[in-house]
């Protein structure tokens, strides 16, 4: 795809806001933020060549543009125009219509052209200008370099489950995945498996993102309902901003989802998903102790996770492996301690509650016993699970009802290992999603033991 006719028209762009942006003290420069609105009337063609070998010019019209532009002079000089360099960036892209159309033809002819050219565009937009991205343009002669758009550390996200999700679907229900991204490039973007047929799913998945600008860059998420060969309908979506997170530290958030981050008129419950999230800025790793050698590579979830060694007992014996080749293994020990305010289940207001807790990965399995005629029940019962992958394994603990002739779910909770590997014990009450009321109380301690997983 390439210009082979771009003239901007008449219609000259409006600038209805500018402001200027306090910078922390030592950084010597200004930046100014233009809002501008641009209803144009240009003459743009592209010329199109299709893999199939078919040529089309298509015409680009009526484009509508409302975003704000990022003006940064730095750094000041003594000299004439008093800055040594400008960059500008889009630093938001509040709206972008525009219509596509071949020349002496239909655009439809061919299934899918449209879409893919208005990806193109918003994706080439996004890649060259859109901020960090910034275009710099020197003023006075000198090295800018420090400039230039740079990654300044990684975020760690595990997707760890959902719950309540609006259904999509008139028969059956929504078969839920979801999109991650911090700049929406398809090539950045990090879409998890899809869970068929459930509204609380459990993805329990990592992903990695280089962050470019933590003070300004945000973590968007996206549920769809995947639907087969037709186009995936959304559920709803959220986003964390990268500012609210302590770098080395994990946050733990449970995100309501929404129909659009841009206008937040709607109040349906669309659902929550929950997602752990690590910030390490680069420069920082020596603040995380790594028992192995220090040119190793571990995730930076690994890093935070700093106890045990590698069972060689000599944390510098220089063995190597590939990224994400570690695995945490070790002992988890699970006191079930009681529950509060169970809901009734029987007729005589009642219930006959036990636990049973279950690893996900590895499908181990251990059950309480049963206390009849009690909504608050003492259990004070301890099981050890042996964990070989515990950054990657997940405890769900069921309240269920002992009936004569059956059983039933009263409840469940559902967590991550991740909170017991940094604190190594703990404990604390959980509300049992599924039920009317009612919370369990665990005590979980660790033991661990790090090791490479075998080649």
């Amino acid at each position: 795809m390439k210009f082979s006719k771009l003239t901007l028209g008449t219609v000259a762009p409006q600038f209805t806001g500018v402001c200027i942006i306090e910078e922390e003290s030592g950084d010597k420069g200004i930046t100014m933020e233009l809002e501008m609105q641009w209803d144009g009337n240009p003459n743009i063609v592209l010329d199109i060549n299709t893999r199939v070998g078919v040529a089309l010019p298509i015409q680009v019209k009526n484009i509508g543009f409302t975003g704000v532009f990022r003006l940064i002079f730095k750094p000041l000089a003594e000299d004439f125009p008093g800055f040594g360099a400008v960059s500008y960036s889009l630093r938001e892209k509040k709206k972008l219509d525009f219509t596509l159309k071949v020349v002496g033809g239909q655009i439809s002819a061919i299934p899918g052209l449209s879409d893919a050219i208005e990806e193109t565009i918003k994706d080439a937009i996004e890649d060259s200008i859109t901020w960090p991205v910034r275009k710099i343009v020197s003023i006075l002669p000198g090295d800018y370099s420090d400039l230039e758009l740079k990654p300044v550390g990684t975020l760690d996200v595990k997707l760890v489950q959902g719950k309540d999700l609006t259904n999509k679907d008139i028969v059956g229900k929504s078969d839920p995945f979801a999109v991650l991204f911090i700049r929406p490039l398809r090539s950045r973007m990090k879409t998890s498996k899809t869970i068929s047929n459930q509204l609380n799913p459990i993805w329990n998945e990592h992903f990695e993102f280089v962050v470019e600008d933590a003070s300004t860059q945000h973590l968007t998420v996206r549920v769809f309902d995947d639907e087969g060969v037709q186009a995936a309908e959304l559920i709803g979506c959220a986003l964390v901003a990268l500012k609210d997170l302590e770098p080395g530290k994990v946050k733990d958030v449970w995100l309501k989802l929404v129909k659009d981050l841009e206008i937040q008129r709607d109040n349906k419950n669309r659902g929550q998903v929950h997602l752990e999230l690590l910030y390490c800025p680069y420069g920082t790793e020596s603040s995380f102790k790594n028992p192995f050698n220090p040119d190793f590579q571990m995730t930076t979830l690994e890093k935070a996770i700093r106890s045990g060694t590698d069972g060689t007992g000599d944390p510098n014996s220089g063995r190597t492996s590939p990224k994400k080749n570690v695995i945490v293994r070790g002992v988890l020990s699970v006191t079930v301690i009681a529950a509060e305010n169970l809901p009734a289940t029987d007729l005589n207001g009642k219930a006959d509650p036990y636990v049973v807790l279950i690893m996900k990965k590895s499908e181990k399995k251990a059950k309480t016993r049963v206390l009849t005629k009690n909504l608050n029940p003492v259990w004070n019962q301890t099981f050890e699970f042996v964990v070989e992958d515990a950054i990657h394994d997940m405890l769900i603990a069921e309240v269920w009802d002992h009936d004569t002739f059956g059983k039933d779910k009263m409840g469940r909770c559902i967590m991550t290992l991740t909170r017991v590997l940094l604190e190594g014990e703990f404990q604390d009450s959980f509300p049992l999603d599924g039920a009317k009321s009612g919370k369990l109380l665990l005590h979980l301690q660790w033991t661990p033991q790090l090791k490479f997983r075998d080649s």
